[in-house]
């Protein structure tokens, strides 16, 4: 595109508002010509500037922002787009050329770690999930499905109903259906089915790097024969077994995208769960704080023998009690909940104060013997109760994980951020060994700490295969600055005494991924210097993504700092 005389001497003949701050060395003109060339390449409809403040004032789950953290805990202008280009084609180009960062994000609903902002304020967010959404393929008979960023669990388990395919295949799904499929497992997220680890049932990635190039990964790389040559690469038929098999030939690349600012995933293989044939929800109801260790512990061994064939849930009382009501509900005062108050609201609801969720899949006989087992081992601990749905048709959380269970997607779970006016949310989420001890020490320092700082303690274990996923749920008003404030101090002073005992973060915000990246520091921080040696090599000029996790390009070092 010719410049126009204004243009070659600085001042820009904007055609898009001017927008609330402008990217890092990016003058007005500089940024109004990448608007101009963006919007010839993807339409004028998908490049949106935040001129004002109307895109900031979004805060529901369903109508998402894409353009800050809808549960900020600093201002909301700290991390903050400056506008939004939804691709339909290559962009990373013209951002390489101009040198405009970019922050990539497929449906911006991951709350608790960060919505859709960007790491480096005045990014160009690049809204994946808009154009690029579509269930391209699925594979019943071989359990597959081939994805692009926009479909979320929700789209795909209507795809598999509306195909008349649920007799066949599962979608797995974590709590809220609205993340999108390939978002979820790209941050190693975790659903409720035997397939809850989505990144080891991701199979095939087709991937844009910073510089443009298109990769297949895995066996994706070995052409199809039956592929049109004339085709543009994306368009071309891919290899026949790209979604069966994992690896190909060669260097194993896909985990470098993973949790990663080396390049653009717009397509995935995600594999499919076999219809088992039938299932049964249960909850497991314990009477006291203490029997935590004692659950751990009987939890293992029939875990790792996978006698437990999904993923698991153990929540403390107040989460499913956030799911029934809002702290008002359960008590008048402001002051912390004794355990007295936590009894009687255990009381009230017909639950424990730890309540354990899982399933058992499989056809009758199948799930007779392994609830026999199941049942016998957790009645030792005295005073232990169990239910099936059935039982409790009035138990919200019972209900909705019995549909989460079989790929059944909702945001009901969504309901327990309502514990506070205006709530929000942040998750501080440790790994730990599956031992007792473990989870006991965690929940010891989770709660303590957490009260401490002014703040009800909620809490599940959620157990992968050999580890456990602890997820605190840290509530505050986001309304409210000095609450956001005690959060923000708070989880930073657990990821430091958590990383002294051992136990790391698996994810994290925005405002932490430097902290919780510096606590992964042995030998000389060797870990972080591979990373930045791989990112400087595929991104020389270090615009795609700078600073996620932590992995900052050298020409963006000057935003390495801890906030």
């Amino acid at each position: 595109m010719s410049n126009t005389n204004d243009e070659k001497q600085g001042q820009a003949t904007p055609s898009h508002p001017e927008p609330i701050s402008l990217p890092p060395n990016t003058s007005s003109a500089k940024f109004h010509e990448f608007l101009r060339r963006a919007s010839a390449i993807v339409g004028d409809e998908n490049v949106v500037v935040v001129a004002g403040d109307d895109q900031l004032q979004q805060q529901d789950y369903m109508d998402r922002s894409k353009v800050h953290d809808m549960f900020h805990i600093l201002e909301k202008e700290v991390f903050l787009h400056l506008c939004t280009v939804a691709p339909k084609d290559n962009i990373m180009r013209l951002a390489n050329e101009m040198e405009i960062p970019v922050w990539l994000f497929s449906m911006g609903r991951n709350l608790g770690y960060r919505g859709a902002a960007p790491r480096v304020p005045g990014s160009i967010g690049l809204d994946m999930g808009k154009n690029m959404n579509k269930v391209l393929k699925v594979g019943a008979d071989s359990a597959y499905a081939l994805v692009e960023p926009g479909v979320s669990f929700f789209d795909l388990h209507q795809y598999l109903v509306d195909h008349d395919l649920r007799d066949k295949v599962w979608a797995d799904c974590p709590n809220l259906g609205g993340g999108s499929v390939i978002g979820n497992t790209m941050e190693r997220g975790i659903g409720y089915t035997p397939y809850g680890d989505h990144w080891i049932m991701h199979c095939g990635l087709e991937v844009v790097l910073p510089d443009g190039l298109l990769v297949r990964t895995g066996i994706g790389a070995l052409p199809n024969p039956k592929a049109d040559k004339n085709a543009r690469p994306h368009e071309q038929e891919p290899n026949e077994c790209w979604q069966l098999f994992n690896y190909g030939f060669g260097p194993y690349h896909d985990g470098i995208f993973s949790q990663s600012n080396m390049g653009i995933v717009i397509k995935m293989g995600v594999w499919l769960m076999p219809n088992p044939g039938g299932s049964q929800t249960y909850i497991i109801t314990f009477p006291r704080d203490n029997d935590l260790n004692r659950i751990v512990e009987i939890m293992r061994p029939l875990r790792v023998s996978m006698i437990l064939q999904n993923v698991p849930k153990l929540d403390n009382l107040l989460v499913s009690a956030a799911m029934e009501g809002t702290r008002s509900s359960y008590i008048n005062s402001k002051e912390l909940m004794t355990d007295a108050d936590l009894d009687a609201i255990a009381e009230k609801l017909g639950i424990g104060r730890w309540n354990f969720y899982g399933c058992i899949y499989g056809p009758p006989e199948v799930r007779e013997v392994l609830w026999k087992v199941i049942k016998g081992a957790f009645n030792q601990i005295p005073g232990s109760k169990f239910y099936f749905p059935e039982d409790r048709p009035h138990d919200k959380a019972l209900q909705t994980r019995k549909n989460t269970f079989v790929g059944i997607p909702s945001i009901t779970e969504l309901d327990w951020v309502s514990w506070l006016p205006n709530g929000g949310h942040l998750f501080f989420a440790p790994i730990a060994k599956l031992t007792g001890d473990d989870a006991e020490a965690q929940y010891e320092l989770t709660r303590r700490r957490s009260e401490e700082f002014g703040f009800d303690f909620l809490g599940a274990f959620l157990v992968g295969v050999r580890e456990i996923h602890h997820i605190v749920c840290i509530l505050f008003d986001r309304e409210d600055p000095e609450m956001r404030t005690r959060a923000h101090d708070l989880i930073k002073l657990l990821i430091h005494e958590a990383a002294d005992r051992g136990w790391g973060e698996y994810r994290a915000n925005l405002a932490l991924m430097d902290q919780v990246a510096g606590t992964y520091n042995f030998n000389d921080s060797a870990h972080m210097r591979l990373s930045e040696k791989i990112k400087d090599a595929l991104d020389p000029k270090g615009i795609l993504s700078p600073g996620k996790n932590g992995v900052w390009p050298t020409t963006y070092k000057q935003y390495n700092k801890q906030i």
